[in-house]
Formats: C-alpha cells, structure tokens, sequence
C-alpha cells in the first residue's frame, strides 16, 4: 500500500481538523464514498497480490513482514497502521473518521479478496490483475476516499507531520519514507518487481486525474476551503497510501 500526494489543479480541498470533517455537510455521500474507496483500495491490493509481479512501496515491507510473522498480510497491513497512528503522537497530527476506517477497512478488505481469488497461470490475466485491477483500481480507490474529505491515511499523515514539523518538502519526505519500507521490504523478503516500477510512475498521474472528479464539494457557509492549485493535497492514497 501506497499512500499518494499529488498536484491538484484547480480542485477545492477543505484544511478541517477531525470535528470540523464531521460538521461540513453531505456526510452521508461522504461516507457512502469514503468506505467505497477503502474496500476497493484493499480488493485493488488484493489484486496485485495475486497478479505476483511486484506490490506498491508499502505493500513490499507488509508482505515481507508478513513472511516472518503468523498473521494474515490484511493483518499486517491493520497493525502498521495502528503503529504508523503511534508515530502521529510526537507529529501532533490528529486523526479523522477516515483515518480510523483507513486502519479498519483495508486490511479486512485485502483479506477477503486473497481469500476468494488466487494466482493465475496465465501472463496475461496476472498483467490485467497487476495493472488493471492494482494499479488502476488503487488509484480510483484512493481518489475516492480522499475525495470524501474524511481525514488522510495512517501513512500520509505519517508523511505530512514529518513535513510540517521539519519544513521538509512532502516530495522529499515521500521519497525517502518509500525507498526506505521498499529496502527494508525487499531484505524481509518483499515482492518488487515490475509492478513496483509502474505503481510508482503511474500512481500520481491516475489520482491527479481522478480526483478533481471525486472530490465532494462541502458546506461552504461552515467549511474555509483552501485551493489546492499547485499545493500538495494528501491522501491518502497511500495512502496515500496505498494499503493507506
């Protein structure tokens, strides 16, 4: 799982803390997207699991943890983000309902699709798996839970408090927070490949694309919004990232 910060150009994102998300209006679409988003995010996770030809940087350090360990990779990807909520404490960054549901969701969601899929033999269908259904449908998912404006993900936040607190650029923080969990994913055994490279290239694009399209639109007479035109907007994501 990868968590995403992209460019956004024109489009309104609201700067809220986690009661003002709650009080800004369409809540029930909100929602209703919010969870949509998450339960694809962990089948489009699932997806490029059984595609086996490389997972998202986040991915790449759950499944190589997933190795050592007895739990399922859904279970791990809900206990680093439980961890990563930890490492928010010092960051002084405050959780939303989309945050919580984040940590909740995804992981519940990747199990259930690694439980009614599997591999296939052919090349063909594992490229449509990998590319399709995990780099395309990651992208839309995380499109649409940031769109709902419900609180960034475990690992974003994550990388937006480093930024905030160090006056880092999110670019730099984002690069180095992926190229180390790809390391340490890749020595505990982690699954990098061709799909990693893509997933990497492709990921910003797709979401810069689709959001602008996804994002509700809130009460304007309670919610300052802010516009995102040539600022980094975070997930997710993955997360933003991903599975974030």
């Amino acid at each position: 799982m990868t968590m995403l910060s992209m460019q956004t150009t024109g489009a309104l994102l609201a700067d809220l803390g986690p009661a003002a998300q709650l009080r800004a209006g369409r809540l029930p679409r909100r929602l209703t997207q919010l969870l949509t988003g998450l339960v694809l995010y962990g089948v489009s996770m699932g997806l490029m699991i059984r595609g086996g030809l490389g997972l998202d940087p986040w991915d790449v350090f759950h499944s190589g943890v997933t190795s050592h360990v007895p739990l399922s990779f859904g279970m791990v990807v809900t206990l680093v983000g439980f961890v990563v909520l930890l490492a928010w404490i010092p960051l002084r960054q405050r959780p939303g309902l989309g945050t919580v549901a984040n940590v909740l969701v995804i992981g519940a969601a990747t199990d259930a699709t690694l439980a009614l899929t599997h591999t296939p033999d052919d090349l063909w269908v594992r490229l449509a798996l990998t590319f399709v259904g995990g780099v395309l449908g990651n992208g839309l998912a995380g499109a649409m839970y940031i769109g709902a404006q419900l609180g960034p993900g475990p690992r974003d936040g994550l990388m937006t408090g480093i930024s905030r607190r160090t006056g880092l650029s999110i670019r730099l923080v984002r690069t180095v927070q992926e190229i180390a969990v790809v390391t340490v994913g890749f020595a505990l055994g982690g699954s990098v490949g061709l799909g990693t490279v893509v997933y990497a290239l492709a990921i910003g694009p797709i979401v810069q694309q689709l959001l602008p399209r996804l994002i509700v639109p809130l009460d304007s007479r309670s919610v300052p919004a802010r516009r995102a035109s040539g600022a980094s907007c975070v997930a997710m994501p993955a997360a933003q990232e991903a599975p974030a």
